[in-house]
């Protein structure tokens, strides 16, 4: 069987950390959620993830890669210490001579993108587009042509940017022209783009005239109750009636147990031919002081694949 063909089963893990604003109100001031302007990234860690995630029967890790890399056509970008274009090829080296597939993430959400650094502030502008259009291309390049590509697009809202000093937000038909611009550009690589799929939660009838069914649809859910009439999780349903690709997401981050149920409720009412597999979040950064929450994190996806033998 090729890697093609498996079953997805992958993890997220954050090279950069910097998704949120710079400057959020104290009172949202919270440990490692700030961007900084430095890597927050231990390798010793990152490591035993690794191995962790092979020993798991894990297959594939989605890399955010934000400003952690010093990229050739936007070194601008890079926090000290970000990874050489160098470094970052070694690493996918390694990740894929142990079995463990990687895929690109770069989060393209104004409610997430505080590592596009001064480009965060110059959002739907032609400027901005070439800059988009020149990180994808590199990244592409870098990971050799990935399956996958993942665009984040999650969370564009006035209530997730509350608390930043500066917010921006594309609405109606100028989000899904930049998601497009964005889908059209992967697409020309010969890659599949990859999206959060939260923003059918509240324009369903706008997501289904316009999301491209080339799109994987990552729809995540992180509570206990499964169901048609739970908010969240009935947008599984929703996807697949609409005939989506999805990778469903699920997380340790209230509920140990939300992976197990996910994958059973999703292989239950999505068909195989678009089950293409299943993703564990932690939202931690790669760093010592999170090690127990990884690990349990991975514990939990181990779990659930043996559950599905």
């Amino acid at each position: 069987m090729s890697s093609n063909d498996r079953m997805i089963w992958a993890y997220l893990v954050h090279l950069s950390y910097n998704m949120w604003a710079d400057r959020p109100a104290p009172e949202w001031s919270l440990e490692h959620v700030s961007a900084k302007p430095y890597l927050r990234f231990d390798q010793t860690l990152w490591r035993d993830i690794r191995q962790a995630m092979v020993e798991a029967g894990l297959n594939m890790v989605v890399l955010d890669l934000g400003d952690s890399v010093a990229y050739r056509s936007h070194p601008e970008i890079a926090v000290e210490g970000a990874w050489s274009v160098d470094q970052l090829r070694a690493e996918l080296a390694q990740l894929r001579a142990i079995g463990l597939e990687p895929v690109p993430k770069l989060n393209f959400s104004t409610s997430h993108d505080a590592w596009l650094g001064p480009y965060s502030r110059c959002v739907s502008t032609e400027l901005y587009y070439q800059v988009c259009r020149e990180l994808i291309d590199e990244v592409v390049e870098l990971f050799d042509g990935p399956r996958f590509f993942h665009l984040g697009m999650d969370e564009e809202t006035a209530r997730h940017q509350r608390h930043y000093a500066y917010a921006v937000i594309r609405q109606h038909g100028l989000w899904w022209h930049d998601l497009q611009l964005l889908v059209d550009h992967v697409e020309a690589a010969d890659v599949r783009p990859w999206v959060w799929s939260d923003y059918v939660w509240e324009h369903p009838d706008a997501f289904f005239a316009n999301m491209p069914h080339s799109v994987v649809q990552s729809n995540w859910y992180y509570g206990a109750a499964f169901g048609p009439d739970v908010e969240r999780c009935s947008a599984y349903l929703d996807l697949e009636a609409h005939g989506y690709d999805q990778i469903p997401t699920g997380s340790s981050w209230t509920t140990p147990e939300n992976l197990s149920r996910t994958v059973a409720f999703c292989r239950e009412h999505v068909a195989p031919p678009r089950l293409l597999g299943f993703l564990q979040t932690v939202w931690k950064p790669t760093l010592e002081s999170c090690r127990d929450e990884h690990m349990r994190a991975i514990g939990l996806a181990a779990q659930a694949i043996a559950e599905c033998q």
